[in-house]
């Protein structure tokens, strides 16, 4: 058995994070995104990994490595053009004919994959979806299953009135399980997504096909900046289990700085006197001068946080300058080497 993770797209929805940092590598509580994916791999045995790349491939490979400090054997594939998911795994079919699990390459989880392999092997499955429960599904699509856990339809965009008739409030949350069969599905070289294509089809040849809730489980689409942010401080709070949290470093504190207990201070940073940091996680090599204020947020590498400056609720990218009484506010998404003069409202 291996795994595939797709990992091809710009990551738009994250700019500007993305504009110098290929998605796949962003760090999360100053690790690259996608060790968290190939760890939940290892631990289900899975060590035979193909990762499908687009987007600056050279940045995620020189990153990555072969997987060997995760105990994976990490090999690439470049789409030579955008292909959709599914497109993406028919590409990569060379690499995977036999039974594979399946990663969209922007969902953080410390869901159990050996768990949804056993449901699949058990159900005798073609094609196996894990489904997350979200409290507001408006956006997104629903997925209705039967009794029997065998899918019914997928719902896009489904109105308020749907949704309350319906009382469903599972979605497809980017993790399959999937049968050599289902490439046959998949027609060669053509641009093809598992949600508008390869899934109606499964249903259309009524093939085995069923969904797994990930009832227990953490789960988080980190497409977006505020969700990105909402998955630090998820960390930070320890709603996401069984990832280590490295929480010392070599930073040089003043003895007058206040950091909370929470906070993740990366290695070489400087904190000077009278500094607060609150419920954040600093990149290696952070600056924050004396009196700032940082709180909620977080902030990359290499960057200089100058006197008196406020920062909460926000992310600033790496190596940028923030002047003296500068505030950034909630929301606020800076992108590499930012630079805000003195006394600048963000």
């Amino acid at each position: 058995m291996q795994a595939l993770i797709l990992a091809g797209g710009k990551g738009t929805r994250l700019r500007p994070l993305t504009v110098y940092t290929p998605k796949p590598i962003v760090p999360l509580m100053n690790r690259p995104f996608l060790l968290y994916q190939l760890e939940i791999l290892a631990r289900a045995g899975l060590k035979d990994v193909v990762l499908s790349l687009g987007y600056q491939p050279n940045k995620i490979e020189d990153i990555l490595g072969n997987g060997s400090d995760l105990g994976v054997n990490l090999r690439f594939v470049t789409e030579p053009n955008p292909m959709g998911t599914g497109g993406a795994y028919k590409y990569a079919a060379d690499a995977i004919r036999e039974t594979t699990v399946v990663l969209n390459g922007d969902i953080l989880t410390d869901a159990d994959i050996s768990k949804i392999v056993a449901f699949h092997q058990m159900k005798k499955s073609d094609a196996t979806i894990a489904l997350a429960e979200v409290s507001d599904p408006a956006s997104y699509g629903l997925v209705e299953t039967a009794a029997d856990d065998s899918i019914v339809r997928f719902i896009e965009k489904p109105s308020p009135g749907l949704i309350a008739g319906l009382n469903i409030n599972t979605i497809n949350a980017g993790i399959y399980v999937l049968e050599p069969t289902i490439l046959d599905l998949i027609a060669n070289n053509e641009n093809s997504s598992f949600e508008y294509n390869v899934f109606p089809a499964i249903l259309e040849k009524r093939k085995a096909f069923h969904a797994f809730v990930l009832k227990e489980s953490y789960w988080r689409d980190i497409g977006n900046p505020a969700s990105y942010l909402e998955a630090h401080h998820d960390f930070l709070k320890g709603s996401i289990k069984g990832f280590k949290i490295d929480r010392e470093s070599n930073a040089d504190v003043a003895t007058t700085a206040v950091i909370d207990k929470k906070s993740v201070i990366g290695e070489g940073c400087a904190i000077k006197p009278n500094a607060r940091i609150t419920n954040s996680v600093l990149g290696p090599g952070v600056q924050v001068e004396e009196k700032a204020v940082i709180e909620n947020s977080v902030i990359w590498s290499h960057t200089r946080v100058s006197a008196f400056a406020e920062i909460s609720d926000a992310f600033v990218g790496r190596s940028c300058h923030i002047g003296k009484n500068v505030s950034v506010g909630k929301g606020s998404v800076l992108g590499d080497k930012t630079s805000l003069p003195d006394y600048t409202k963000v």
